[in-house]
C-alpha cells in the first residue's frame, strides 16, 4: 500500500534525455554509471543491460579518449536505454559522441577549456537536439575559485555552476540540467539548496565518491534524503565503490522510503528478538534474494510476533504476523483463514506474494 508522498516538488523546466522526461513533475529518474573499460564493448554493453534490468532510467558511460568514442558508437547501437556520455578535458570527444547518438552530454566546464570550446559543444547539442548536464564537482573546481574561497564551499560550487549556466544562456541554450556534487554531505546539500533558488532547470543529485557499499549508501541516503524531502531533485545517482546495479537498488530504496517512487517490494521487517516465532532475519535474506525479479510496487510486512505484526499487516498489501507454530497471513489488511507454517515460511510467503501479483495482472487483463 504505497500512499502518496507529502513532499512538494520544486518547480522546474522539462527536458528529455532520450525518451525520459526530466523535471516539471516527471518521476525522479534513477541512473547509474558503468565502471567497465569503455573500450571493452561487450563488457560495457553487458553491464548497461544489467543496470537497465535493475530499473535504471538512464546510464552514464565515461568516454575518456577518441578511441573510446569509437567504442561508444558501437555500444550505443546495441542498447536501448538512454546513454549519457561523460566527457572531460577534450571537447572534441563531446562533438564526436554527439554525432554517434549520445542522449545527453555530461561535461565539467571547469576542465573542458575555453568558452569557444564550450560553445562548440553547445552548437553540437543544438544540432542533435540533446541536453547537456553541467557537472560541477567539489574536487575539480576552477583554479580561480579555489584561490578565491580557499576551499570548496557551497558558495564556490554555486558560483562555478552559475558561471557556466550563464554561458549556456548567452548562447540561447536552455536544455540543460545541473549538478553540484561533493563528497561531503553538508557541502553538497548546501550547494544544491543555493542552486535550487537560482535556476529553474532540473537538478541532478548525488553525493559524489560516497564510498563503499555500506558507508556510501548511508551517506547518500542522508544527503539526498535531506534534499528530496525539501522537494529538490529531478534525477539522482548513488555513487558507490560497488556494483553499479547496487547503485540503482539503493536509489530506489531512498525514493521508496520517502514515498516518492516505488519499484519492487517495499519490505517492512522487524529486527527480531526473543519473541520471534520464526527466523525473521533468515526469512528476509531469502525473500529479498528470491524476489529480486519483481518490479511491481508492493508492500510486504514480515514481523516475527503479534506485538507489532497485526498493526503493520493492516497497512501492507501482504502481511505476516508471527504466532506459535503457524503465523497469521493478511492480504490487503484483512486476516486470512490460511495460516503460514513457521517451518516453511519462505516458500509459502513467496507463493502468496507471486499469487497476489498475478491476480492483479489477471484483473487488468479482464478489464
Amino acid at each position: 500500500m504505497f500512499s502518496e508522498s507529502p513532499i512538494i516538488r520544486r518547480k522546474s523546466t522539462r527536458i528529455y534525455v532520450g525518451n525520459v522526461p526530466i523535471g516539471d513533475g516527471a518521476p525522479i529518474a534513477v541512473q547509474s554509471m558503468t565502471n567497465t573499460n569503455t573500450m571493452d564493448v561487450d563488457a560495457t554493453v553487458a553491464q548497461i543491460r544489467a543496470i537497465q534490468m535493475a530499473g535504471a532510467d538512464l546510464v552514464r558511460v565515461s568516454v575518456p579518449t577518441m578511441d573510446a568514442a569509437e567504442a561508444f558508437r558501437s555500444i550505443k547501437e546495441q542498447v536501448d536505454i538512454p546513454v549519457v556520455a561523460d566527457i572531460h578535458f577534450d571537447y572534441r570527444i563531446a562533438l564526436k559522441v554527439a554525432d554517434y547518438g549520445a542522449d545527453c552530454l555530461r561535461i565539467n566546464p571547469g576542465n573542458i577549456g575555453s568558452e569557444d570550446r564550450i560553445r562548440a559543444v553547445i552548437d553540437a547539442a543544438k544540432t542533435h537536439s540533446i541536453p547537456i548536464r553541467i557537472g560541477v564537482n567539489g574536487g575539480s573546481l576552477e583554479r580561480d575559485l579555489q584561490e578565491k574561497y580557499g576551499e570548496p564551499t557551497p558558495e564556490a560550487l554555486l558560483e562555478s555552476a552559475m558561471r557556466h549556466v550563464d554561458i549556456l544562456r548567452r548562447y540561447d541554450f536552455d536544455q540543460f540540467k545541473v549538478s553540484v556534487k561533493a563528497s561531503d554531505v553538508f557541502l553538497a546539500v548546501g550547494a544544491y539548496r543555493l542552486l535550487a533558488k537560482e535556476i529553474e532547470q532540473p537538478l541532478h543529485l548525488g553525493i559524489t565518491e560516497a564510498g563503499g557499499f555500506r558507508a556510501g549508501s548511508v551517506k547518500s541516503a542522508v544527503g539526498l534524503g535531506m534534499l528530496l524531502a525539501e522537494g529538490i531533485g529531478d534525477t539522482l545517482r548513488i555513487s558507490l565503490a560497488a556494483d553499479p546495479v547496487q547503485e540503482v537498488k539503493v536509489g530506489y530504496d531512498i525514493l521508496k522510503s520517502l514515498r516518492i517512487r516505488s519499484r519492487g517490494i517495499n519490505f517492512i521487517a522487524c529486527p527480531s528478538c526473543s519473541r520471534q516465532e520464526f527466523d525473521v532475519v533468515n526469512t528476509m535474506n531469502q525473500l529479498e534474494e528470491r524476489l529480486e525479479d519483481i518490479i511491481d510496487p508492493i508492500t510486504v510486512s514480515v514481523i516475527g510476533c503479534v506485538v507489532n505484526g497485526p498493526g503493520e499487516a493492516l497497512v501492507s498489501d501482504i502481511g505476516l504476523a508471527g504466532a506459535n507454530r503457524k503465523s497469521g497471513l493478511y492480504i490487503n489488511g484483512e486476516r486470512q483463514k490460511t495460516r503460514i507454517d513457521n517451518d516453511d515460511v519462505v516458500d509459502q510467503l513467496e507463493a502468496q506474494i507471486r499469487g497476489y501479483l498475478q491476480s492483479k495482472i489477471d484483473v487488468k487483463v479482464v478489464e
